[in-house]
């Protein structure tokens, strides 16, 4: 059973930056694809970022193209989230998700997701 402890979310003025941190526990995170997902109060649970398990493919949601980038470190045991020019409509619990490698690339779907973490809230004031 894959423990999954994200970290680094915050407070933040529109404009800024946040990394977020995802680390692993009771298991070996390149056995995994790897995603971000966010979920803002009275919507729906949202794709943000995911990662191939050697981490050579990379997607992004369409309004976080160019401003968000994930990345990995199997060595840690650990994925992370880059935010750049946050804005209000960022605001939302972050969520990271493992998914067994079924596929070469990485699924945009959470219910292709197995494992979860308890989330952290991020929250962009204008």
């Amino acid at each position: 059973q894959v423990q999954l402890v994200e970290s680094g979310g915050g407070l933040v003025q529109a404009g800024g930056s946040l990394r977020l941190s995802c680390t692993a526990s009771g298991g070996t995170l390149s056995r995994y694809h790897m995603g971000w997902f966010r979920q803002a109060v009275g919507k729906e649970r949202e794709f943000v970022a995911a990662i191939s398990w050697g981490g050579m493919s990379t997607y992004a949601g369409d309004s976080m193209k160019g401003r968000f980038t994930i990345f990995r470190d199997n060595a840690k045991n650990t994925v992370y989230l880059q935010m750049n020019s946050l804005n209000p409509e960022d605001t939302a619990v972050y969520y990271c998700a493992a998914s067994f490698r079924v596929n070469e690339t990485p699924s945009r779907v959470p219910s292709e997701y197995v494992y979860w973490g308890q989330g952290t809230q991020v929250t962009v004031s204008s």
